[in-house]
């Protein structure tokens, strides 16, 4: 779509990005901090990119503090979008993002799993409560048409933005951008991405 965008993977103890994305071997450049390497047109930052291969034991005030760092030291370039993963659930990367970067706007995903749906659920709850902005929820690997994730969220008075569907060929995929590009999963990605600017643009 021609935007300029960075993801940054905030998932410190158990990133992925970087499988999906086939990055191996990249590191930062330090130049009074931290410039993101561009991979497949991203910038992208990951904690991979300092420790590839060792275990991350982190909690509590560690991630808050690894993060901090994180956020600090990164240069982004002039971006129109910042894409922040983030584990799910409620856990500290949640949180101080809520707490650090204040003009973040949530994009959550949830399969059709009634315990994928719990975990969301409880997160809207927080966010609502905090009056965070939400842009909505994409319901993900979803092998056939339900209503049940769209009527939970229209309890809770949240945008359902639309499905993607369960792509079998998307697993052997990964790591190859070429080949992601062609499956199902991107194709469906393709037509929620026009959607979900047209609502950050709303609410910004």
């Amino acid at each position: 779509m021609g935007r300029r965008v960075g993801l940054l993977d905030l998932d410190l103890t158990s990133p992925s990005t970087h499988l999906i994305l086939g990055v191996d071997g990249l590191r930062p450049i330090e130049d009074m901090g931290i410039i993101p390497p561009r991979v497949h047109g991203l910038s992208y930052m990951s904690i991979v990119l300092f420790s590839p291969e060792e275990p991350i034991p982190l909690r509590g005030v560690d991630i808050s503090n690894a993060m901090v760092e994180l956020l600090a030291i990164t240069r982004w370039e002039d971006l129109d979008y910042l894409i922040v993963d983030m584990p799910p659930g409620i856990g500290d990367e949640v949180l101080d993002t809520i707490r650090l970067m204040g003009r973040s706007f949530f994009l959550l995903v949830s399969t059709p799993s009634p315990l994928a749906l719990e975990t969301v659920r409880k997160l809207l709850y927080l966010l609502l409560e905090l009056k965070a902005p939400i842009v909505g929820v994409i319901e993900n690997m979803a092998k056939r048409p339900t209503n049940e994730v769209k009527r939970r969220l229209e309890e809770l008075g949240v945008a359902h933005l639309g499905a993607i569907g369960y792509d079998p060929r998307l697993e052997e995929a990964l790591g190859h951008v070429d080949r992601l590009m062609r499956t199902r999963f991107m194709e469906d990605i393709g037509k929620l991405a026009g959607k979900v600017e047209s609502r950050l643009h709303k609410g910004s």
